[in-house]
């Protein structure tokens, strides 16, 4: 990983983050249940298409909430 994070990768770790403490199932489907009513469509396009490409940058659970959003 080089450079800076795109902004939709470090909000979504930054969620991520907040549902550490609970198993990474659960925390991806409650980070996709946020991120499909607070997000603009456009940031949850750019997060699959960058999940899609298997990018190492993302929480796991974000990935995992990113793949449930497709």
């Amino acid at each position: 990983m080089s450079g800076t994070l795109p902004p939709y990768v470090r909000l979504a770790n930054e969620i991520a983050a907040q549902f550490a403490h609970r198993p990474t199932a659960d925390a991806a489907t409650a980070i996709a249940n946020h991120l499909r009513v607070t997000w603009d469509p456009r940031m949850k396009q750019a997060l699959i298409a960058h999940a899609a490409t298997g990018a190492d940058d993302l929480a796991p659970a974000a990935a995992l909430a990113a793949q449930q959003l497709q």
